[in-house]
């Protein structure tokens, strides 16, 4: 094999079809099963959506009734799931509890060695429906503060942050966090889905192949990108007697700096998209609306600064972790729960992914170049 063939990083290989979603490079749109991402975010539940990633279909009412109170009866923390994170420091990375977490619950599972379609799409279902109790858990228990127990009145979105906070979120607060859960569900053969594509390629389980989704998914390239984003938005310093145009001005003269510097700024550029991620819109919509509710226009100013900095310069769009960050930290998250967040969010893509890959197998195995010492012989 020729160094020209050696393509690194895996860029412009295609590795296999997926039925499951797109970057429609026409109209600069990201599709979930043919329907724009942005319409979905608009119109539909992320329960809705979920079922449409699993099943190819938006569900009847029927079946979204059925769903819903499958999630709801399925919400509580497991006492295995609790005492396992009970036993890792509070210092820790949320995403380590993350993907203990879900190893733990794979151990458990009944149907962990069941690799049969309607098995993997109730792991599916259950995984969807278990894991906001760690994650909501993780964020009170860096705080010093007990389990809330879920409610079966509230929606997922509602619940999720019921069990975070305590506290019945307001409406807008709800419709902001199911807006980014559905714009995270999914984006195709990224470095966490293809993981646990692998994964599920050599005959594993379900639950194996989400815990090394996890892994992929911690690293600073593909999913801490807005936990970065906050990161900067305090190196900056947020100052919450400012108005939106003073904080928008030391953002851009920060990130003027920062750039002259050659300094790695995230949240901005996408390896996919070439004309601005298409879900920025819908999200910082969300983010805007977080800024009224909160009276918070100083992180607006800090969002715009950056920005307009950015694309004078490099003419490089934000992505979208870049307004789910500050959306999250408003919302009252902690920002090393943001990757955490992420994942329930794209527990529906990933194992869609893993049931589409079991469906049609072969093992991932791709070939290397070698470029060591000749063969040598020991004397």
């Amino acid at each position: 094999m020729s160094e020209e063939e050696v393509r690194k990083g895996l860029a412009g290989v295609v590795a296999d079809y997926t039925a499951i979603s797109k970057v429609n490079s026409e109209s600069n749109s990201l599709l979930y099963r043919g329907y724009p991402v942005q319409e979905l975010a608009e119109k539909k539940s992320f329960e809705e959506v979920a079922l449409l990633l699993w099943t190819g279909e938006l569900p009847t009412e029927e079946a979204l009734t059925s769903f819903e109170a499958f999630d709801r009866a399925n919400r509580s923390l497991d006492s295995a799931v609790k005492a396992a994170i009970d036993l890792l420091p509070v210092g820790c990375h949320p995403m380590d509890i993350s993907r203990t977490a879900v190893s733990v619950m794979g151990a458990n599972n009944a149907l962990a060695e069941n690799s049969s379609p309607d098995a993997e799409l109730e792991k599916a279902k259950t995984l969807f429906s278990a894991f906001p109790a760690v994650v909501a858990y993780e964020q009170r228990r860096r705080r010093g503060l007990d389990l809330v127990e879920p409610r079966e009145d509230l929606d997922y979105s509602a619940n999720f942050l019921w069990m975070a906070f305590g506290e019945e979120p307001a409406p807008d607060v709800v419709e902001a966090f199911r807006v980014s859960m559905v714009l995270y569900a999914e984006h195709s053969f990224n470095a966490s889905t293809f993981t646990a594509r692998v994964i599920t390629s050599t005959l594993s389980d379900l639950h194996s192949a989400v815990t090394g989704a996890i892994g992929a998914l911690k690293g600073a390239l593909h999913g801490g990108a807005n936990e970065a984003v906050m990161h900067t938005f305090d190196e900056i310093g947020i100052r919450a007697d400012e108005s939106r145009e003073e904080a928008a001005a030391r953002a851009k003269s920060w990130m003027e700096d920062a750039l002259a510097a050659k300094k790695k700024v995230m949240g901005f550029g996408h390896r996919v998209y070439k004309n601005g991620d298409s879900r920025v819109p819908t999200m910082k919509a969300a983010l805007e609306r977080m800024v009224a509710h909160y009276d918070r226009p100083e992180m607006m100013g800090l969002y715009d600064g950056l920005e307009q900095a950015m694309d004078e310069a490099k003419a490089i769009k934000p992505n979208l972790d870049y307004p789910a960050g500050p959306t999250y930290s408003l919302m009252g998250f902690d920002t090393d729960m943001f990757t955490p967040l992420f994942i329930a969010a794209r527990i529906t893509g990933w194992t869609s992914h893993i049931m589409e890959q079991r469906a049609n197998n072969a093992l991932i195995r791709p070939l290397s170049a070698y470029n060591g010492v000749p063969e040598r012989h020991v004397s």
